[in-house]
């Protein structure tokens, strides 16, 4: 190690510079305390960044969608005025059949009925219902996921009123949504999506967002439950295409410039090594240089196996509480491709090459067996020759991402699985290829426009981007690693087991994508804390 360095007295550090640590340290920096966000890389937003990936050509490299970001979230660190220009498109997603069709959904839930009416009249009527239901459950959860989750055992007056609110929330959706409700979380998203739907195209496409970054196939228990904490955020049944305008790094700047006008301080290439613990407290953190930062609290943005198995010596825990820990599930099955184009591709699927049909989200997986024989494939540490995956042309809607006339596609891939049968990096230009030969089915002028690929891979995104396993979410969506399970069972609250040690990242409640509620939420209970 380098040589150490003076140790220097910080109030808080956080550690990451993701977009929750970054809400994270606006609200402590609000409360009056001065945090100090260290980022390994050389610039702050984690998973949502903006690079340049071939000369004039720049792309939302990991997310390319806001969660959507929560509204509270927005108005209080009044990001419109730290340079963010949110882009919600009449279209949110066009789904694709390899015959030609299209199925394109809206944010107007009138007019995506008529387009499904062109595939089933039954659906058409059918599609508002389905939506009303999901929005008036969402609102439900969405009180859920903006609180922290109660102590079980020892619940305090403020817990005892929240859940108190809560039910009192569930009972007023009435006898039948309250059913709904309650039946619809273990189920399988596919038989959700058949109680409503008819047509197999609609059935995937609604399905699919109950599985995007999850090591879930639509015949999976609790599937349904990822698609109902996502209506918390957005009541469109698949979902709605939310962009930053200069790709999704525009949102994690302004949420660094928000937190430094609040007093927050940030520094970039500051890799923390080591979290130090002295008499079972969290009393300072190394950097990688050999400096030492003392803190009175130490809050991650990282994911909790990273935190407290790797940055923290275990003997501080319990051999219990390591053992719960190493079983918390968390290997990634999102891969992504970003490509630069000559031009705009040519869908077979849109013959009057409507282009407003593509500044949406694509979906491509077009029925219930596609998206489960992907998710087959991955199971045996494969990623399948059929993928499903979803791509966007943000730089229909957003020109200064690509020179005139040429265009930028971003696409998740699902499902890649971070532990492949044999090495990522010999497995990489194959899933390149992969993806392109899927995409030329619907796109076939699509291998003569690709400039350059830009292919990132399980394995990449947790060696260069920190998220261990490849995971996204920082640990699996799953059943059992909800709500107050999350990470772990009497560990839902955003501390540790070492004092003054904390966890604000996705790996903590609600932890579903680019929202910012696991940051919000932990910092009004760390506040709690810093307060006494």
């Amino acid at each position: 190690m380098p040589g150490k360095n003076t140790a220097n007295q910080r109030d808080i550090v956080i550690i990451g510079g993701g977009h929750n640590g970054l809400v994270t340290a606006f609200y402590l920096a609000k409360a009056g305390y001065k945090p100090l966000v260290l980022e390994r890389r050389p610039q702050v937003g984690g998973a949502a960044i903006t690079d340049e990936f071939h000369p004039g050509f720049r792309c939302s490299t990991l997310a390319h969608t806001a969660g959507p970001i929560r509204p509270d979230i927005v108005r209080d660190l009044k990001l419109e005025k730290h340079g963010l220009r949110l882009i919600t498109p009449e279209v949110s997603v066009t789904a694709l059949t390899p015959d030609g069709r299209a199925l394109s959904l809206y944010q107007d839930a009138r007019k995506s009925a008529q387009e499904v009416a062109a595939f089933s009249q039954k659906d058409a009527a059918k599609y508002p219902e389905f939506q009303e239901s999901l929005g008036k459950m969402g609102r439900v959860i969405g009180e859920a996921l903006a609180t922290p989750p109660p102590n079980i055992d020892h619940p305090s007056s403020g817990d005892l009123w929240g859940m108190l609110k809560t039910g009192r929330a569930i009972r007023n959706l009435g006898k039948k949504d309250m059913y709904r409700l309650l039946r619809w979380g273990p189920m399988a998203v596919a038989d959700l999506a058949a109680e409503y739907f008819e047509t197999e195209l609609l059935r995937a496409v609604v399905a699919a967002r109950g599985l995007f970054g999850t090591f879930l196939g639509p015949w999976s228990a609790g599937s349904a439950l990822v698609l109902l904490i996502r209506a918390a955020g957005d009541a469109h049944p698949a979902g709605s295409a939310c962009f930053a305008a200069g790709g999704m790094g525009a949102l994690t700047q302004a949420m660094a410039s928000a937190a430094q006008a609040t007093g927050a301080e940030i520094r970039s290439g500051a890799e923390v090594i080591e979290i130090r613990v002295k008499d079972g407290a969290a009393s300072g953190v190394i950097l990688s240089t050999g400096e030492e930062i003392d803190a009175g609290a130490v809050i991650s943005n990282a994911d909790p196996k990273r935190t407290l198995l790797k940055l923290t010596d275990p003997t501080h825990l319990t051999p219990d509480f390591v053992q719960k820990l190493q079983h918390y599930r968390g290997n990634g099955t999102v891969a992504k491709v970003n490509l630069a184009l000559s031009g705009l591709p040519n869908f077979t699927a849109l013959k009057n090459g409507d282009a407003a049909a593509l500044t949406g989200r694509i979906h491509i997986g077009n029925e219930i067996d596609y998206l489960e024989r992907a998710f087959d494939a991955s199971k045996y540490g494969n990623f399948s020759p059929h993928p499903y995956l979803e791509a966007t042309i943000p730089s229909l809607t957003d020109p200064t991402l690509a020179p005139e006339g040429q265009h930028v596609m971003s696409i998740y891939v699902q499902y890649a699985p971070y532990k492949l049968k044999g090495d990522w990096e010999t497995q990489r230009k194959p899933l390149g290829q992969t993806v392109v030969k899927t995409l030329a089915q619907y796109i076939p002028n699509l291998p003569e426009l690709i400039l350059t690929h830009q292919i990132i891979t399980p394995q990449d995104l947790e060696d260069t981007y920190g998220l261990t396993g490849g995971q996204i979410f920082h640990g699996d969506l799953a059943l059992d690693q909800f709500f107050t399970m999350r990470p772990l069972l009497d560990w839902a609250r955003y501390r540790t087991p070492i004092e003054n040690l904390y966890l604000c990242g996705s790996g903590t409640h609600p932890g579903a994508g680019l929202t910012g509620g696991s940051g919000a939420n932990a910092a009004r209970e760390i506040l709690k804390d810093l307060k006494k």
